[in-house]
Order: structure tokens, then C-alpha cells, then sequence
């Protein structure tokens, strides 16, 4: 019980007005828009970073970091973004998402991780199809509102974390 009360208080602590929700806001509409990008429909792409999106969403450090590696676009149509893949998928291919689960921790040293799992790959017949993948965002409070730090994917095959943010500090310096 005494836990419980530890997250609550550090969930109103981090929101400032006390909804759990509001932690994973910036996280949620990453992931409709990537779940919409990757559903069977025709709807057009929606890019996570743009305009709109970076000054609401993310950290100024992560927008410093953003800009900084967007003067070295990837080869793709429109030869401003950073990267040839779906950073959230963490690949160039996927199928509808499917059983996606979002899960907020307590917020430690002022950083809340959000927990995003799906499988990407349900409608291949891969051997690892099945597999979940799973992102964590981390999120912090800036002017008084979350938004999101950085992104973490596990790498499957060496088990490491990758951070976006130290992918753009990369590719900002020309690696």
C-alpha cells in the first residue's frame, strides 16, 4: 500500500494537477500517429517530428538535438529527415500494430519512463513475428507540462538500449 502511495504522489507531483494521464499524454499521440501510419488504410503519413509536433511534444534538448541532425537528412522523399526509418518501430517495415500496452513509472529524478510494447510484425510469417517490441520514452516537465525527452528501443539482436537522442547526436556529427 505504502507504494502505491508513492507513485500517486509522484504521478501529481510530475502532472502538477494530479491526472496519471497527463504523463503520458505527448506518448499517446506518438503512438496513434504511428499506429495510424502503419494500419491497413490509405491515409496519408504523419510525420512525429514535425513542426507542430517538436514545439508541443518533445524537450528543447531533444528539439536541439532534432535540428541539428536534420541538416544531414537520410535519403527519403521529402530529404529533411534524419532517419530512413520508423523510429518507433525501429525499422523500415511493419505491419499494423498490435496489442500495444502503455505503462507510465514513477517519476525518479525527474524523469517519468513510459512503456510502450506492440508487436510489429503480426502479419509476417518470420520466426519472430510474435515478438513484442518494446520503446520507453522518457518524459519530463518543461513549462509546466510533460513532454518527451527521449526515445529507447531495445535492440533485439544485442540487447542494448538505443537512445534517439544519442542517435541524433551521431548523426549530427556525421556518423
Amino acid at each position: 500500500m505504502k507504494t502505491i502511495a508513492v507513485v500517486i504522489a509522484s504521478l501529481i507531483a510530475f502532472s502538477g494537477i494530479g491526472h496519471a494521464a497527463d504523463i503520458t499524454a505527448p506518448v499517446k499521440e506518438i503512438m496513434d500517429a504511428t499506429k495510424s501510419n502503419w494500419a491497413d488504410n490509405n491515409s496519408d503519413w504523419t510525420d512525429i517530428f514535425d513542426a507542430s509536433r517538436l514545439d508541443r511534444l518533445y524537450s528543447r534538448d531533444f528539439v536541439a538535438k532534432y535540428k541539428a541532425a536534420a541538416q544531414f537528412p537520410a535519403v527519403d522523399d521529402d530529404g529533411i529527415s534524419p532517419f530512413d526509418y520508423d523510429v518507433i518501430v525501429n525499422g523500415q517495415d511493419a505491419c499494423p500494430l498490435q496489442d500495444l500496452t502503455m505503462a507510465a513509472a514513477p517519476l525518479v529524478d525527474g524523469v517519468a519512463e513510459v512503456t510502450v510494447r506492440f508487436k510489429k510484425s503480426a502479419c509476417s510469417d518470420v520466426p519472430d513475428a510474435k515478438d513484442y517490441t518494446t520503446v520507453r520514452f522518457e518524459v519530463v516537465e518543461e513549462g509546466g507540462k510533460p513532454v518527451i525527452d527521449d526515445i529507447v528501443t531495445e535492440n533485439i539482436e544485442t540487447q542494448a538500449r538505443d537512445s534517439l537522442k544519442a542517435t541524433m547526436a551521431l548523426i549530427a556529427k556525421g556518423q
